[in-house]
């Protein structure tokens, strides 16, 4: 039987998502988890995957079962084991042509900025900003990365083809916070985190709106800006429909 769940997890506990040998991963300890209830190894098939200290409200995965286990049983036993630090939010049967990963629609990433006084509690959870940020800034620069772009200069590692289409980038403000809100199909590596760090660039008058047009239209041009630190990322929400 083929078993869909919804869940958050604390990025800062644990050494990314993907499973990596001995290391502490979500999918790991996930996999151990099932285990034991299935009493046979369980694999799981996420949506994506998320990088060392990036958190999630609503990442999303799927597994097999040998054995029939109601989905409110299954999430009791299942959160029994990984919490405190993962949480199973939803859980429900699907069919075996259902695929975490190929089946998504869309993501929504948000990137969490704190503007106001340091505090150490939230350091695994905001980038600490210190300078003055221009809101309007950071939207003129986020409208240039909408629509369907080849953002080569925005991901780590090597692709074949570095063409994706953003649907929408949210800059919304909040006291002593700021959240970049993206929506699309798929977002490469570190992808976000170079895109943000691009946006706080401009703000900083670091580059110029016609440096950051050339990054994306041209794709014989290379250049880097800046990567903002993961623990302000998390990834959402995903979309299946």
């Amino acid at each position: 039987m083929r078993y869909f769940i919804r869940f958050s997890y604390d990025g800062s506990h644990f050494n990314g998502f993907q499973r990596l040998n001995k290391l502490v991963s979500v999918q790991k300890s996930l996999e151990d988890a099932l285990t034991i209830i299935n009493k046979f190894p369980v694999f799981i098939k996420g949506a994506g995957r998320t990088d060392v200290g990036v958190h999630a409200n609503g990442q999303c995965a799927h597994f097999d079962l040998n054995v029939s286990v109601p989905v409110e049983r299954l999430i009791l036993a299942i959160n029994s084991i990984v919490r405190p630090y993962i949480n199973i939010l939803e859980c429900r049967i699907v069919s075996f042509d259902f695929h975490a990963r190929f089946s998504v629609k869309k993501k929504k990433y948000v990137y969490k900025i704190w503007v106001g006084d340091y505090d150490p509690k939230r350091y695994d959870y905001y980038l600490f900003y210190n300078k003055r940020i221009d809101v309007e800034k950071l939207k003129e620069c986020a409208s240039l990365f909408v629509g369907k772009h080849d953002f080569h200069n925005f991901v780590a590692g090597t692709r074949d083809n570095y063409d994706m289409e953003i649907e929408s980038i949210e800059v919304e403000e909040k006291k002593n916070e700021i959240n970049i809100i993206f929506v699309g199909k798929s977002f490469y590596r570190y992808m976000v985190r170079n895109l943000v760090g691009a946006m706080l660039d401009y703000n900083e008058n670091k580059c110029e709106l016609d440096l950051l047009k050339k990054m994306i239209n041209d794709k014989t041009f290379n250049h880097q800006l800046s990567c903002v630190l993961a623990n302000g990322l998390y990834l959402e929400e995903i979309f299946y429909k």
